[in-house]
């Protein structure tokens, strides 16, 4: 665990954060979906915890470069890589390029997902499809092949995004999405109990609402603005959640010190009220 010493005792709070700060110096993590949002935030947080490393995406290239940009500005070992989860060749390519160019994989975080707002009536299987792909196939894929990398040196922390729309909450329109994110939870477990001899944890963490572009996304200004305070009336916390909120729980299931931690499904949400149910 990293320990940061200086100016600590100047600012209330300091050390706590200081001693909370997960060293991951000499790991190599891979970041599905990171050229923007939670991925994003989870990339930049990783490296500044000192990990190299991948910052996979499909179509904003841009995106990607400029972080890899940012990151290697800071002094961190980053690259890009164009992969779709959902191609199983794909994303098997991806974990061997990613060990050829930082070295043995240690962590991965399947943070690529698809989200498509639907009721029974508005159904549409193609909508289904493209999310199941990405949310379900992709961490499949992803996990499946990274574990054959990790089980060789009997170590590993794979996370997972969920959401707690996969738990049962009662925003409209996302029962479909929901059911992608409750196959993650499952799968996060059952893939924990296969994978636990090998050394390699696998956990995941379910986002509340989380201030990014993909929940501006079909919905307008007006629709935005009063779903988000609606949300924050539903927060314990008082207040929305942040795309860091989510890379700081991320970065501690990923460090070295969350060894005896494994399959879990840990909530981020502020503590949301209006969960359908509450098991």
């Amino acid at each position: 665990m990293g320990i940061v010493t200086g100016g600590c005792d100047k600012k209330p709070g300091a050390k706590i954060k200081a001693l909370l700060f997960m060293d991951l110096k000499g790991q190599v993590a891979l970041v599905t979906g990171a050229s923007r949002g939670l991925g994003r935030a989870i990339a930049l947080r990783l490296a500044a915890a000192g990990a190299a490393v991948c910052v996979n995406y499909v179509n904003r290239s841009g995106e990607a470069d400029s972080l890899v940009d940012e990151m290697l500005s800071r002094g961190g070992v980053a690259f890009p890589h164009r992969a779709d989860v959902g191609d199983a060749a794909q994303a098997e390519s991806m974990i061997a390029t990613v060990e050829q160019e930082l070295g043995p994989l240690t962590i991965l975080v399947n943070n690529a997902g698809v989200a498509w707002r639907a009721t029974l009536e508005t159904f549409d299987i193609e909508g289904m499809e493209r999310m199941r792909r990405t949310n379900v196939d992709g961490l499949i894929h992803m996990t499946r092949f990274a574990a054959r990398a990790m089980k060789p040196n009997g170590y590993g922390r794979i996370v997972n995004l969920s959401s707690i729309a996969g738990h049962g909450t009662a925003l409209p329109g996302n029962a479909f999405y929901a059911a992608t994110k409750a196959a993650v939870s499952v799968l996060t477990r059952r893939f924990a109990m296969e994978l636990g001899p090998s050394g390699i944890t696998v956990n995941a963490v379910a986002p509340g609402f989380i201030l990014t572009d993909m929940v501006k996304e079909g919905r307008t200004p007006e629709e935005y603005e009063q779903t988000v305070g609606r949300m924050r009336e539903l927060c314990m916390a008082g207040r929305t959640g942040t795309p860091e909120d989510i890379a700081n729980a991320v970065a501690f299931l990923s460090a070295p010190e969350a060894g005896f931690i494994t399959a879990q499904v840990l909530t981020v949400d502020g503590g949301r009220m209006d969960y359908i149910g509450h098991s």
